[in-house]
């Protein structure tokens, strides 16, 4: 990942213009009160970490990302507190819990993202589907999790009728995560 001497925010944004860049003609970022970046006629959502940056763009409509290193945590009293008890079983039959945990914790930010209310609401109470898919209370809203290496990232992006998501990444849809 390269860093601009502004931090990993100014990064992502500069990531997210090159990115727009390609898809659409003089892309020009703005950010709304809640502090959401915005490029018209694009759907886009970034995420960073001390050492990973993610960006996505869509024509098709809302998108959401996020991404969390993989590094030792307890993980335990958020996941107790806030996931669902499908959610907790899946979790504690998985061979790494704590990516299991990751997976379920981006997927629910990522969500958030794309229906663009963040985490309020019940954001964190809201099930996500183990193992990627779509999300049953988020109609036409899908997770996947394209490949980051020490990390896990989680896209949120449009389901549309007779896609799969084994078609993701799309031409519409491109997820990166870089690593520095």
């Amino acid at each position: 990942m390269w860093l601009a001497p502004a931090g990993p925010r100014a990064a992502a944004h500069d990531f997210l213009l090159g990115l727009a860049s390609t898809l659409v003609d003089r892309p020009t970022l703005t950010h709304d009160a809640a502090g959401r970046p915005h490029i018209p006629g694009l759907a886009v959502s970034i995420t960073y970490t001390h050492h990973r940056l993610a960006v996505a763009a869509s024509y098709d409509g809302p998108i959401g990302v996020d991404l969390e290193e993989i590094r030792p945590r307890d993980f335990r009293p958020l996941a107790d507190r806030w996931f669902t008890p499908r959610e907790l079983d899946w979790t504690a039959r998985q061979p790494d819990r704590l990516t299991a945990f990751l997976r379920l914790w981006t997927a629910k930010e990522a969500v958030g993202k794309a229906l663009g209310t963040g985490l309020h609401g019940s954001g964190l109470r809201r099930e996500m589907p183990l193992g990627g898919g779509a999300v049953d209370r988020a109609p036409g809203v899908a997770v996947t999790y394209p490949p980051c290496p020490g990390a896990v990232l989680a896209v949120a992006a449009p389901l549309h009728a007779g896609v799969e998501l084994s078609h993701f990444p799309s031409p519409t849809l491109d997820p990166a995560c870089m690593r520095g």
